[in-house]
């Protein structure tokens, strides 16, 4: 049986993180009279940080693969609303096909950054820093300088839509939809778990004991219960957080159940050694930010949605929210470490702290100094754990 130190030991990062999360959190609820964790502002937070949550979980992959980064994600979420706003807004074109062509554009442009960094070699800081502006100027040339809103409804619900109650709430004021959603989630996370563990035990691994195990799992389903409640308190489940949902789900198991995501983590290893185990290194950092270009289409859609107009000022600093969210939640900056729900939880870090400095009526100024500092704190961490385990 795995000790719970030896576990604390292998997964250091991710439970600091998720600690300060929490003790984050239970200072803003006290500092706020209780304000941060309502209900609607609970699905506030989720919703503002929508596009983090998208953007951290593509810059966990490109960090992934050596420490490169993204700096032109921000200013592609411009110029995907500016397209979107363009076409449907001033040429009244259909949202789903608006949508495939955002989307399409994202391929795209990814291709682009893609061969110049994986195949032709020039730093991805390069490469990303001239999309960067490429991308701003080619928005600002569009829009004309000016901001192009509304949107027509439908496009809006993308973020500010409801899944509506199936139940009715059965004469109360609860979604039981959302409630219902949480306990099949539980179910799920519980098969998983179980299975996991019969299948370990099984090949010979060495497994936590009973009593961490079964904590852990009673932590998580309450946990997940508590945050589908809460949801169910006010409009029950947004569209933006099945989007979301869907993301976290489908790239965690990429990265951590199948062959191309653990060339990933091989790659930002060592490259050298990747390449000579037959790995095509060039193809894996190549398709690493093509995938990133689509996940910034998503996160631009989203964005666009939520603020309800196409401005030649959106995006701005996207690109570090995104980075620091990966580094916060467990991503090294020499690359090969990092998980999606890692930065997840670096996004939601983030979040809070903007949500929660926001309602004390702390300035922007401070505000950034702060974000700063835990940044700073969080990568120093990760150099020194390293150079502590080397020795």
């Amino acid at each position: 049986m795995e000790s719970v130190k030896n576990i604390f030991k292998k997964n250091i990062r991710q439970y600091a993180m998720l600690i300060a999360l929490v003790v984050i959190m239970a200072y803003f609820q006290v500092a706020t009279n209780g304000i941060l964790l309502v209900p609607m502002n609970v699905t506030n937070l989720i919703l503002q940080n929508g596009y983090v949550f998208i953007l951290a979980i593509g810059m966990t992959l490109t960090i992934l693969t050596g420490g490169n980064i993204d700096l032109s994600v921000g200013s592609l979420c411009a110029l995907i609303g500016a397209i979107v706003g363009t076409l449907s807004i001033t040429m009244k074109v259909n949202i789903v096909l608006t949508i495939i062509i955002a989307l399409v554009l994202g391929v795209a442009i990814g291709i682009w950054q893609g061969f110049w960094i994986a195949y032709i070699r020039i730093p991805a800081f390069i490469v990303t820093l001239a999309g960067m502006l490429l991308f701003r100027g080619l928005t600002i040339t569009m829009l004309k300088g000016l901001t192009l809103a509304p949107f027509p409804e439908s496009f809006q619900k993308i973020s500010s839509g409801f899944v509506p109650d199936i139940f009715n709430g059965f004469g109360t004021k609860l979604n039981f939809t959302a409630i219902f959603v949480g306990i099949l989630i539980s179910f799920i996370y519980i098969y998983i778990q179980l299975k996991k563990r019969i299948k370990s035990r099984k090949s010979g691994f060495e497994i936590s004991n009973l009593t961490l195990f079964l904590t852990k799992i009673i932590g998580i389903v309450f946990l997940i219960n508590l945050f589908f409640y809460w949801l169910s308190r006010y409009k029950g489940i947004p569209i933006g957080l099945i989007i979301i949902g869907i993301l976290i789900m489908v790239y965690s198991v990429f990265t951590t159940k199948t062959v191309p995501g653990r060339y990933l983590y091989a790659m930002g290893g060592n490259e050298k050694a990747a390449k000579l185990s037959g790995i095509n290194t060039n193809k894996v950092l190549f398709l690493s930010y093509v995938n990133m270009a689509v996940l910034s289409a998503v996160a631009g859609v989203m964005f666009s949605s939520r603020i309800n107009s196409a401005s030649p000022q959106a995006g701005l600093n996207f690109e570090l929210d995104a980075i620091a969210a990966c580094f916060i939640g467990g991503a090294s900056a020499y690359g090969g470490v990092g998980t999606v729900v890692g930065a997840i939880i670096g996004a939601l870090v983030m979040g809070v702290l903007n949500n929660g400095m926001s309602i004390l009526g702390i300035g922007s100024d401070w505000q950034m100094s702060i974000k700063g500092l835990v940044l700073l704190i969080a990568v120093a961490f990760d150099v020194i754990s390293k150079k502590k385990s080397k020795a």
